[in-house]
């Protein structure tokens, strides 16, 4: 399992994961500063893969220039090299999912996640 820092750049943090994870085949996990991505098989997941996604990444949205991807152990961290603001706003007002506790299926709408609820109570 890895671990991506994301603190240098939060409103990024949910169209990264994404992407890494697409891009590395992996299943990620938001955390409120970070994200980790754990393997679907039992190779594991390839840091060098990982740290290669996000480069491209940063390089697409053109801000490749203003940050630094470092590797430490399982844990990637992405640092600003210098006082670069983002002025992307978050894509949505919340980054709030509703998760079932009995198999795990999730949502961003309340009301959808209420309903589904009510299907393992039947």
């Amino acid at each position: 399992m890895i671990t991506v820092d994301c603190r240098a750049m939060p409103s990024l943090k949910s169209p990264l994961a994404v992407y890494t994870s697409d891009q590395v085949g992996a299943i990620p996990a938001l955390k409120i500063h970070e994200f980790m991505l754990a393997p679907l098989s039992d190779e594991g997941v390839d840091a060098a893969r990982v740290i290669k996604a996000i480069k491209d990444f940063l390089n697409s949205v053109s801000i490749e220039t203003h940050f630094a991807v470092i590797q430490n152990k399982n844990v990637i961290s992405i640092v600003a090299l210098d006082d670069f603001k983002l002025e992307i706003p978050p894509a949505n007002p919340t980054d709030q999912f509703f998760s079932c506790v009995h198999c795990g299926h999730v949502t961003q709408f309340e009301t959808v996640h209420n309903n589904h609820m009510k299907i393992h109570y039947l």
